[in-house]
């Protein structure tokens, strides 16, 4: 081993050791005499990026790559250089070349399956971890990537199953357990998800994302405090952390907390170059229904920021909630010729064409989305709503409302003599789950309350057995539809229902639905289990589910279909039919279990 050599070997060990001043007085000693030693222009790449400049690790690694291009541990650290600046697909393309010029480099799979992961790259992340799996079996980092490409997909128990492995394999590894408690409050499992994360903090983890988490798993189990607790804890670490402020909002909204955006309004004033939480006050304000103050905001931003086509959009939105649908269209017109693709800003542009009873437009654009989504419930709805207004048969294929809005009297479960003696108690359940002075921000309902935990994950055995109850009708509903390649609800009909998202909401006095359907869903419901006695008058109809009627007043869209709710009654219906309820108007509660199914193994 020559001088030099020992040289570099003394300045990696110094570098290991975070000794970077003297590490860089080594490395650059060395090219002093040996300008291009490919070796001590990486390592000096190396000891920068450690440094805090990554501008100058980057061009010493590319130098040295130049010199030795075939050097797959020159290719795998610069693809962690660019990784660690969000430059993923980048950083893809030259972790790529490391594990071409040497398939088993490990670290550079790991790399590549990480960054796959950060551009929503799933399947291909999948198969590099793998690759990675098969080289080191006992690898926890190698797990804990595969956990989060399958929590990607949606395939959550696997994801579950690779992160229990990554633990079990480095149980000091807090980043794993933390991300399985994540994973687990997705689940709805939160005594499980609070103890994962409880052990990710005991280890030293007390990051922003930590601290968010912890907050919706003591949402979901109802520890209001807690919750308030740790969002504030990830706005301390994090002040314009949008997710953080919006949680902590709506938390707060819920709980009938009259400055529910005050920690929000100190963040702008502090941070007022922050665009993302002023479109955060903007959205607050508008679900609020606060859409004079949302708009103002929201000019603001416009004024400061220019004319950018989400920008648009959410005028155009506001606009239009406000009744001024010809300044709405013009808004929506130059959000769409923006940003054509996007889906959020074309829906906009799509409900002001209906509005403005412009339905062959709206067609070619809902079309052009359907083709790419066609599972996607708002774009059947759509073009269920513009064939309403051509007077097109399609209409009434999609809404036949004797053929696909069915009821149901529920049966009372194994040891109950009545549905009425079993609702009454159901009913005590969950009104201990309505913990809630408002409704969420986020949702349709109006004046009451929805649990903020899927009744799925859900231990009570009466909340089991009503479940179970449903069964029966799902399966009857699913038998009862007629055959058909093309009709978007019989189409999927090739396995068996399966409860996919349920919840309660309790409606107060003046509380209702507003009209909107189910994007994800496949068969929606409403099942009745403590229904007031002013939902009797049928000439009121208080309180009764109404069918046809879209979000928006576009003419001609009047409601078309009633149901009158009755305690056991359960309603089935596509997840694509436009519903809402007509409001009560007396204290007493009308309180209901709603879910979503899909088909059994479907995956969006």
């Amino acid at each position: 081993m020559n001088e030099l050599e020992q040289q570099l070997q003394q300045a990696a060990r110094l570098l290991q050791d975070k000794r970077i001043a003297e590490a860089e007085m080594l490395c650059r000693s060395v090219l002093a005499r040996a300008p291009l030693h490919a070796d001590a222009l990486h390592l000096l790449g190396l000891v920068r990026k450690q440094a805090g400049s990554p501008a100058d690790a980057e061009m010493l690694m590319r130098q040295s790559i130049q010199l030795q291009p075939k050097r797959a541990d020159f290719h795998g650290n610069l693809g962690n250089l660019l990784h660690a600046q969000k430059r993923s697909q980048e950083a893809c393309e030259v972790y790529r070349i490391a594990v071409g010029l040497d398939p088993r480099h490990a670290l550079a799979h790991l790399g590549l399956a990480r960054a796959l992961n950060d551009l929503e790259k799933f399947t291909q992340a999948e198969t590099q971890c793998r690759i990675l799996i098969r080289l080191r079996p006992k690898d926890a980092q190698a797990w804990s990537t595969l956990a989060s490409a399958l929590r990607g997909q949606a395939r959550l128990n696997e994801a579950e199953d690779a992160y229990r492995r990554a633990v079990a394999l480095q149980p000091q590894y807090a980043a794993a357990h933390h991300n399985l408690g994540a994973l687990l409050a997705e689940m709805d499992r939160a005594e499980d998800a609070l103890a994962e994360l409880d052990r990710a903090h005991a280890l030293g983890l007390m990051t922003r994302e930590a601290a968010l988490n912890r907050g919706h798993a003591f949402l979901k189990l109802y520890r209001l405090e807690d919750a308030e607790r740790e969002y504030l804890a990830a706005i301390g670490l994090q002040p314009q952390d949008v997710d953080a402020h919006r949680s902590l909002a709506r938390l707060r909204f819920m709980t009938g907390h009259a400055q529910f955006a005050g920690e929000l309004l100190k963040a702008l004033a502090q941070h007022p170059d922050a665009i993302g939480l002023h479109m955060l006050f903007v959205e607050l304000m508008r679900d609020a229904g606060d859409i004079a103050r949302a708009e103002e905001a929201l000019r603001a931003i416009i004024v400061r920021w220019g004319n950018a086509p989400m920008l648009h959009s959410a005028l155009s939105s506001l606009l239009m909630q406000s009744g001024r649908i010809e300044e709405a269209e013009t808004q929506a017109r130059l959000a769409a010729a923006g940003a054509p693709d996007h889906p959020a800003i074309v829906e906009n542009l799509i409900s002001v064409q209906l509005l403005r009873a412009r339905p062959e437009e709206a067609l070619a654009w809902i079309r052009k989305f359907r083709s790419r989504d066609p599972l996607e419930q708002r774009w059947i709805a759509y073009e269920a709503t513009a064939a309403r207004l051509l007077g097109d048969s399609l209409y009434e294929e999609l809404y036949d409302y004797d053929a696909l809005v069915r009821s149901y009297d529920v049966q009372p479960p194994k040891g109950w003599n009545s549905i009425s003696e079993f609702n009454a108690e159901l009913e005590v359940v969950l009104n201990a789950r309505h913990r809630f002075a408002k409704h969420p921000l986020d949702q349709s309902l109006r004046h009451g309350s929805q649990t903020a935990r899927s009744l799925l994950a859900d231990s009570d055995p009466l909340i089991k057995a009503i479940l179970k109850q449903f069964e029966e009708p799902l399966a009857d509903y699913a038998a009862a539809l007629e055959s058909s390649e093309t009709h978007p609800l019989a189409s999927r009909n090739r396995s068996r229902p399966r409860i996919d998202k349920c919840w309660s909401v309790q409606l107060r006095k003046e509380g209702f639905h507003v009209n909107h359907i189910h994007p994800q869903g496949w068969i929606s419901s409403a099942y009745y289990v403590g229904v007031p006695a002013e939902t009797q008058d049928a000439a009121a109809a208080s309180g009764w589910i109404k069918f046809g009627e879209p979000k928006l007043p576009i003419p001609g869209c009047s409601p078309e279909h009633q149901l009158q709710p009755r305690s056991g009654r359960l309603v089935l219906f596509p997840s694509y039919m436009w519903h809402g309820t007509t409001a009560i108007h007396g204290p007493e509660p009308r309180t209901t279990i709603a879910f979503d199914a899909v088909p059994e193994g479907e995956r969006k």
